[in-house]
């Protein structure tokens, strides 16, 4: 496996063991790395905190990316414990269940509004937050996590298709703005997994299946394949990769 031995970093968006965040999470630590943990609120603490401790997290901090102050508490809790920071994991999504179950000209402003600065705009503000402790690092990795029905009209995915584009969007712009200090940027984009904000998504299940059949290889991809890819991306030897959309879905978004 790439080492990440001596690296720093933070992931957002654990909410319990099916997270795609806990899958990275799991992998950095494998390959060496010091984590640092969030969780949304205090309903979700009790889920997170076994996660946590089973990672052995420097750091375990709240983070509601709705609530003016936290995201930026959370950075400079990061700079009095370690100083730097080598990657961060942005995995978090939402919009609300009306909108996200109804036509995309029929949402309104409000969850339009919502949905794009939770799953989009928090991760520009991760990127402004952290470009100064990655530059104390030397360098430093920006992941996110996107899905195929940013690119395609995918069944039922609906106001979350133009939330994700956005999301592409914002990390090509943001890796031409970061790269001339060394940060790298990158969407991750799996194919469908049940994980608990996947699940808001009308018939989640069928898109599931439909996926499975879709795929050449039949099959859907799992948190740690996820994890073990988002490892590479933070390794030194991924240093020349940035701006790209890094689908890991068995070839899920090649078939038409």
């Amino acid at each position: 496996m790439f080492s990440l031995e001596g690296k720093k970093g933070l992931i957002i968006g654990i909410a319990n063991e099916d997270s795609i965040a806990y899958g990275a999470a799991k992998a950095l630590r494998a390959m060496g790395a010091d984590v640092a943990v969030t969780y949304v609120n205090e309903k979700a603490q009790k889920f997170v905190a076994p996660l946590a401790e089973n990672l052995h997290a420097s750091l375990f901090m709240p983070c509601d990316v709705r609530e003016e102050g936290q995201l930026k508490a959370v950075f400079e809790e990061i700079e009095t414990k370690w100083g730097r920071l080598d990657f961060v994991i942005h995995s978090i999504a939402f919009a609300p269940r009306d909108d996200l179950h109804g036509r995309v000209v029929d949402s309104s402003r409000e969850g339009f509004s919502q949905a794009m600065d939770i799953s989009c705009h928090s991760f520009i503000r991760v990127a402004k937050y952290a470009e100064p402790l990655m530059e104390k690092a030397g360098n430093g990795t920006l992941i996110t996590i996107s899905f195929y029905g940013s690119e395609k009209v995918v069944d039922r995915y609906n106001l979350m298709g133009p939330v994700k584009a956005a999301l592409e969007s914002s990390a090509r712009y943001m890796a031409a703005e970061l790269g001339p200090k060394g940060i790298s940027v990158h969407a991750v984009s799996p194919g469908p997994l049940l994980t608990r904000a996947a699940s808001g998504i009308d018939r989640f299940d069928e898109l599931m299946e439909e996926a499975r059949q879709k795929a050449p290889e039949k099959r859907l991809v799992t948190i740690d394949e996820i994890g073990a890819l988002c490892g590479f991306l933070c390794s030194n030897e991924a240093r020349s990769i940035t701006g790209n959309t890094t689908y890991i879905d068995a070839g899920y978004h090649v078939m038409g």
